[in-house]
This record gives C-alpha cells, structure tokens and sequence, in this order.
C-alpha cells in the first residue's frame, strides 16, 4: 500500500493510503489516448468538388480535341480543385469504461506516491495571494524549480500566488486527470483536492 506524504503545521508525517501496488502502463497508455482523443477540435475540413467555386461547365468536348477527357473546372486533379477524401469535422472522442477511467486515475496517483513525489498539503502557511509568498513556501519544501509542480487546489489565493510561476501548472480539484498528473514529475495538492481525487478513483480511506 503506498504512502502519502502529508504536510501538517506540525510537519511532514505519512499516510497509508489503498492506492493500486501496481501500475498497469498499457491502462494508462488507454487513458491518456481517450482524453487526448478527446481535446482534439476536430474542425478540419476541406471542400469538394460541388463545393468549389467554379461553375460546374464541361471544360471541352469528350471527344475529337485529342486532349485528356475531363468534367468540370473544379475536380481534384486541378489547382484549386475540390479535395478527394478529405478531412471534414468530426468528433474524435470514444467512450472509455468508467471503471477503466477510475482505475488510471488510481494508478497515476499511486505512481506519483511510490516514487515520493506527491506531496498532501494540510495548509498552505504564509500564503495570501502573493507570488513571492508561495516561492518563498515553495523552496522550503524543496520545490525549488528544477521540476515541473501540478498543483491542485480549490483555495483561489493559493491558485493566483502560484499562476505566475512557469514552472508550476494549476489545476482546480474538478479537473483532475491522468495525463495532466503524468506529464507533470512532482504532484502537489491541498487535503480537499485530494480526497475528491480518491472519491473519483473508487479509493476510500482518504482520512
């Protein structure tokens, strides 16, 4: 069972919480590609041969010119001409199992918690809204840059003093997902944040 390391005002403690022992790669591989899938706009879209804007006139006679026989001004094989079979919107998303769904969620937390790079914060001291304030608190628990820093907090203080840090990407507890944790090295988040995090995993024994 791996633990979690909690910081409290008394200091940092661990927590055992029922997070996977394993981690299924192939099931996260899944995850990430249905919510890249997902994201993308799908607003490609070329035009056809009727939608051109040529007039549709046969350019010469079918036959005696001795030329190539062709239609109209606006078939693919010309410059300009409508495009054969390309792209048109779409939605490209699919559905995944919500079991499936919750059990990558699982996995990337229990990956963030075994390699001791998710880190549970009690309360954020010393922070009101400012920048400097949350370097300052930043560098004293080691987060000094040399990492990319998920944070995922509901306190909108925390969330604007920590904004302006290139190095730090901000998430509300809402959207937590598996690829912003994957891509991201170190995982920080509030004690709220983290129990919706387990609830929308299926793992109870957040407390």
């Amino acid at each position: 069972m791996p633990a979690v390391e909690v910081l409290t005002k008394e200091g940092r403690t661990t927590r055992e919480v029922p997070l996977p022992e394993e981690v299924n790669v192939h099931l996260l591989w899944e995850v990430v590609k249905w919510q890249l899938a997902k994201r993308r706009a799908g607003t490609a879209s070329t035009k056809t041969r009727g939608e051109v804007g040529f007039s549709g006139k046969k350019l010469w006679p079918q036959k005696g010119l001795g030329r190539a026989r062709h239609g109209d001004r606006g078939a693919p094989i010309f410059v300009r001409g409508g495009v054969a079979f390309g792209p048109k919107p779409r939605d490209y998303g699919y559905a995944l199992p919500k079991k499936v769904r919750k059990k990558g969620l699982a996995m990337a937390l229990a990956d963030r918690a075994r390699e001791g790079k998710l880190l549970v914060v009690e309360t954020f001291d010393g922070v009101e809204g400012k920048t400097k304030q949350f370097l300052a608190w930043a560098q004293a628990q080691g987060l000094a840059g040399d990492e990319r820093v998920l944070l995922v907090t509901g306190d909108e203080r925390v969330a604007r003093a920590a904004r302006n840090l290139p190095w730090v990407s901000v998430l509300a507890p809402e959207g937590i997902n598996v690829y912003d944790i994957l891509r991201h090295p170190r995982l920080v988040m509030d004690e709220a944040a983290f129990g919706l995090a387990l609830e929308r995993a299926g793992v109870g024994g957040a407390a």
